[in-house]
């Protein structure tokens, strides 16, 4: 027996012409003409050298071997359909599995945009790796996820940046500061301080080092700290001041005052970034549309 020679066409001859119980209604249902079926079911019996079909008065029944193909030939037949159906779900975008990278900042605000996505996409997987920008850029580079978050967007020309959301920057010290209680404070009051900063690369860094040299100043005391979460508990206990995007700041639990500073908060925006080849435009469009027409509410 030689499995090569079978085809679903064959398959589903067979399958009418057993559930017709009739060589000529199964043509008709086929649109083939009586000697095709005839032919095709000969050749299935050459196939699987056995007897498929017996006749009784004017109908046609499945043999012992027949029945047993019948079987086989449905749940294949299923198969393939039910196949059909995923594969064209996950074509149009509503069903398959999207990977998502981001910064760790952005772990903050994906949790809500993930939730309202499976509420309308929940045939579809996400797939989530969370790292710092130097770790998120390389997966990007690598074109191993569909998606990623990002405060500053990778300077290529093959990605697709989209504004979706707010990520301002404050400046945060000690509840007992002797700065908690003052109104627009001059940036040039506060140089000496000590500064827990970011490390280099990360775009919370980035955005403080270009308004410092914006403005001609040079902090006094860094002290380099490579976790957002780290550092708000790092000002919490005392030990200086930090610059952090305001979602890390209110979904934190340390005791830490936002300070009143001329010039801040510093604007910045979350951005949802693909690769313009990504071959899952389809679903990165409706993560999208869930982004926009659903957006979480600005901090």
């Amino acid at each position: 027996m030689d499995l090569r020679h079978i085809n679903f066409r064959l398959l589903e001859v067979f399958s009418q012409v057993v559930e017709q119980q009739s060589i000529s209604a199964a043509a008709r249902q086929l649109y083939l003409t009586q000697p095709t079926v005839s032919a095709q079911i000969r050749r299935l019996e050459e196939i699987f050298a056995s007897k498929l079909l017996q006749q009784q008065g004017r109908r046609m029944f499945p043999t012992v071997a027949g029945e047993q193909l019948y079987k086989a030939a449905g749940d294949a037949i299923r198969r393939m359909q039910d196949c059909k159906e995923k594969l064209s779900a996950i074509n149009a975008g509503i069903a398959g599995e999207l990977k998502i990278a981001l910064v760790n900042t952005a772990q903050y605000v994906l949790p809500q945009l993930v939730a309202q996505f499976n509420q309308h996409y929940p045939d579809i997987q996400i797939e989530l790796s969370i790292g710092n920008r130097e770790s998120t850029l390389q997966r990007y580079f690598q074109n191993k996820d569909d998606i990623y978050l990002f405060s500053h967007p990778p300077t290529d020309p093959n990605a697709d940046a989209q504004a979706f959301m707010k990520n301002q920057l404050v400046l945060i010290a000690p509840p007992d500061h002797w700065a908690v209680d003052e109104q627009h404070i001059d940036f040039h009051k506060l140089k000496n301080e000590r500064f827990l900063i970011r490390e280099n690369g990360s775009a919370t860094r980035m955005v403080f080092d270009s308004w410092l040299a914006g403005h001609g100043i040079q902090l006094s005391h860094r002290t380099q700290i490579e976790s957002n979460e780290a550092i708000r508990l790092s000002v919490a206990s005392g030990s200086g001041l930090a610059v952090l995007s305001q979602h890390i700041v209110a979904h934190g639990s340390d005791p830490v005052a936002t300070l009143n500073v001329t010039g801040f908060p510093l604007p910045g925006q979350w951005y949802i970034v693909s690769r313009r080849d990504s071959m899952q435009q389809q679903i990165i469009t409706r993560f999208r549309d869930i982004a926009q027409v659903r957006p979480l509410p600005a901090m």
